[in-house]
C-alpha cells in the first residue's frame, strides 16, 4: 500500500513545528496561538465565492449613478471649456487690431499723414464706373485700401495699383480699380477680383458671418468723431480730379471731428487731444440679414436722427418682442451696403462709426449717394463680446470699451453745422455748434473727437 498523501496545510504545521524547535522559549507562544487547521469544505466553499466574486458585474444603479456622475462634470467643465475659447477668440481679435494700429503708423510714418478716409483717383459716380476701361472710384475708398502694404498685403496692394484684367471680359480695369460701390450682381458681368478678397486681419475670430451676401466682410471700422455728419467734405465731386469747395469746407471743418474725415489727410499733429485720449480704430459686427440693429440700419432722415439720436428707438421701430431686432415697420438697406460687407468701401455703414451712442447700441440714419452731404446717422461700433467692443486709440493702445461707458445726453443734438452744406446754417440746424465745440456725448464723445480740448481722466 502507498503511503497516504498529506493534506496541503501540512508543511504549513511542519514548518510551525521546526520553528518551535529551534526556538524553545517561543514555540509554547506559538502553539498556543496556533488556530485551527481549516476544514477542506471550507477552502472549497471560499474558492467558489471568490470565482464568483470576480464574476460579478456593475449593477443598474451603480451604472446609472457612475452616467450621472460623467453628466454633471461634463455640465460644469463645457461652459469653462466655451469661456476659454471665446477668451482666446477676443485676443485674437484683439491682436488684429493692434496689427491695424501698426499698419497705420507704419503708413503715417512712410507717408507723414494717415490714409484717406472716403479717398481714391476720383471720377463722378455713375454707372458706368462699375465698369472696365472707363471705371473709376469715385473717391469711395476705405481707410484699409492704402494700408494693405503695411498690413502685410502686399500681393493685394499691387493688384489694386496695377491695371487688373477682367477675368470675365478680358478689358483691363484701371489702377486703383472701380468703385468699390460695384454691386455683388455687377460683379457677374464684369468681376474686380480685389474687392471681393476677404482679409484674415480685418476679421474677429468672434464674428461667425462668412461668404455670401457679402462682398468681403470686415470686423473693424474707422473713427470719424462725434458728429452724424459722416459724408461732409471740402471736395466737390468732378469727372476728372475733385474740386475744393469753400462751403463745403466750412461745414466739414465743425462737423469731421474724428481721426478720420471724409476726403480729407489727416495727420497726427492734427490730433491735439493727444494721441492717448483720441479713438482711431473700433470693432464692428458683420451683418446676418436678421435685422440686428447693431448691422442694419433703420433708415430714416438724418435731420431727425441728428437732431435726436434715439429718434429710432422713439418712434418705436425696434421689435417689442425682440428689443435687439428691429421690427417690421424699420425700413432697412440694400444687401450689399449693410454692416461690415465690403472692407474696401469708404461708407459709414461698412467701414466706419461713430461716438455718439455707447457700443452695441442701434444703427440709425440715412442712406444715399457718395457725394451727397446728407447722407449720415448714429452708427456705433459692435462686437460679438460680452458687454462691450475694442477700440484702438491713436496711440496705438488697445482697449476694450464696455456698453456702460458714460454718454452723456443721448437724446442731445449731435453736433453738426449747415447740414445741407448749402452756405446757409439756419436752414437745417436748429442750433448750430462752432468749430472746437465739447461732445455733448460725455466721455465716450470726448473720446472720439481730436480736438475739442476735453479732459480725458486716465481711467
Amino acid at each position: 500500500m502507498g503511503r497516504s498523501r498529506a493534506p496541503a496545510w501540512a508543511p504549513r504545521k511542519m514548518k510551525f513545528a521546526a520553528l518551535s524547535m529551534r526556538t524553545p522559549g517561543m514555540g509554547k507562544r506559538m502553539k498556543s496561538n496556533h488556530c485551527q487547521t481549516p476544514s477542506l469544505h471550507w477552502v472549497r466553499e471560499s474558492s467558489a465565492q471568490a470565482a464568483r466574486r470576480t464574476r460579478d458585474g456593475f449593477t443598474l444603479v451603480e451604472l446609472l449613478v457612475v452616467i450621472a456622475i460623467i453628466g454633471v462634470m461634463v455640465g460644469l467643465l463645457l461652459p469653462a471649456v466655451q469661456a476659454a475659447r471665446e477668451a482666446a477668440r477676443r485676443m485674437a481679435c484683439g491682436n488684429n487690431i493692434k496689427q491695424i494700429g501698426l499698419g497705420l503708423h507704419n503708413y503715417h510714418a512712410a507717408y507723414k499723414k494717415l490714409p484717406q478716409y472716403q479717398g481714391g483717383s476720383g471720377g463722378f459716380p455713375i454707372a458706368s464706373s462699375f465698369d472696365p476701361i472707363v471705371g473709376v472710384n469715385a473717391n469711395s475708398l476705405s481707410i484699409f485700401v492704402g494700408t494693405l502694404p503695411f498690413i502685410e498685403q502686399q500681393a493685394l496692394w499691387e493688384q489694386i495699383s496695377s491695371p487688373l484684367v477682367d477675368p470675365i471680359t478680358s478689358a483691363p480695369f484701371p489702377p486703383m480699380g472701380p468703385t468699390p460701390y460695384k454691386r455683388l450682381i455687377s460683379h457677374l458681368a464684369t468681376r474686380y477680383q480685389p474687392w471681393l478678397t476677404e482679409i484674415g486681419t480685418l476679421r474677429c475670430p468672434s464674428d461667425p458671418g462668412s461668404g455670401l451676401p457679402a462682398h468681403a466682410r470686415n470686423n473693424y471700422a474707422a473713427c470719424l468723431g462725434d458728429s452724424a455728419m459722416v459724408n461732409h467734405a471740402p471736395l466737390l465731386p468732378d469727372f476728372g480730379p475733385w474740386q475744393e469747395d469753400s462751403i463745403a469746407a466750412s461745414a466739414a471743418r465743425v462737423n469731421c471731428r474724428g481721426t478720420f474725415a471724409a476726403r480729407q489727410f489727416l495727420s497726427f499733429s492734427d490730433i491735439r487731444d493727444g494721441l492717448a485720449n483720441t479713438i482711431m480704430v473700433g470693432e464692428i459686427n458683420t451683418d446676418f440679414g436678421d435685422d440686428d440693429i447693431t448691422t442694419q440700419l433703420s433708415v430714416v432722415n438724418l435731420v431727425d436722427v441728428a437732431s435726436n439720436p434715439r429718434y429710432c428707438y422713439d418712434q418705436g421701430y425696434r421689435n417689442p418682442k425682440r428689443p435687439r431686432f428691429w421690427g417690421p415697420n424699420s425700413t432697412s438697406v440694400e444687401i450689399d451696403y449693410r454692416r461690415g460687407h465690403a472692407w474696401a468701401l469708404g461708407l459709414h455703414l461698412c467701414t466706419a462709426f461713430n461716438t455718439i451712442l455707447p457700443p452695441n447700441e442701434g444703427m440709425c440714419g440715412s442712406i444715399g449717394s457718395v457725394i451727397s452731404p446728407m447722407m449720415g446717422g448714429v452708427v456705433p461700433p459692435s462686437s460679438r463680446h460680452q458687454g462691450g467692443a475694442h477700440i484702438l486709440m491713436a496711440d496705438g493702445a488697445v482697449r476694450f470699451v464696455t456698453d456702460s461707458i458714460e454718454a452723456g445726453n443721448s437724446s442731445s443734438s449731435t453736433v453738426f453745422f449747415d447740414m445741407n452744406a448749402d452756405g446757409n446754417p439756419a436752414d437745417s440746424s436748429p442750433a448750430p455748434y462752432q468749430v472746437g465745440s465739447k461732445s455733448p456725448f460725455g466721455l465716450w464723445g470726448a473720446m472720439g473727437t481730436r480736438a475739442s480740448s476735453e479732459v480725458i481722466q486716465d481711467n
